[in-house]
């Protein structure tokens, strides 16, 4: 369960087994988890995640063996203040209320391992960028901004 007062950022694209799923998983990895959680889901989930993609994330040490694709619904997107579809086209879901960006990224099904490393990497990227341009970056113990 995320905190109350926690932003929600949703992750969408089509199968929920690739892009949003790495996306999602890099964000709770990096952000603090008081500020801001991630969900990610889909149009059309598909029965489970990418192999291929759950190889490559296990060489970044993310395990995503576990994590079972989910359908956006509106109960799911309550309350959520970002959202960040992925190369769905006119497929992409809205969340009412949120703000919303579009990461034109290729489908990692199927692709090449070299390529699904890109993928996963410019997922890494933005990733990173949206929760230091928001603030939503952990601390660590004894660290200080600005200092």
């Amino acid at each position: 369960m995320r905190p109350s007062h926690a932003t929600t950022v949703i992750f969408a694209c089509v199968q929920n087994a690739g892009r949003s799923q790495m996306a999602a998983a890099f964000f709770n990895q990096m952000a603090n988890p008081n500020l801001a959680r991630a969900i990610s889901a889909g149009t059309r989930p598909a029965r489970a995640v990418h192999s291929e993609v759950v190889e490559v994330m296990s060489e970044v040490g993310v395990d995503l063996s576990g994590a079972r694709p989910q359908r956006l619904t509106e109960e799911l997107a309550r309350g959520a203040k970002l959202l960040i579809t992925m190369g769905c086209g006119d497929e992409c879901p809205l969340a009412p209320g949120a703000r919303r960006d579009d990461w034109p990224l290729d489908d990692p099904a199927g692709a090449p391992p070299e390529h699904v490393r890109e993928i996963r990497d410019e997922i890494r990227k933005r990733v990173w960028n949206l929760i230091a341009k928001e603030g939503w970056w952990k601390l660590e113990p004894g660290f200080r901004r600005g200092v």
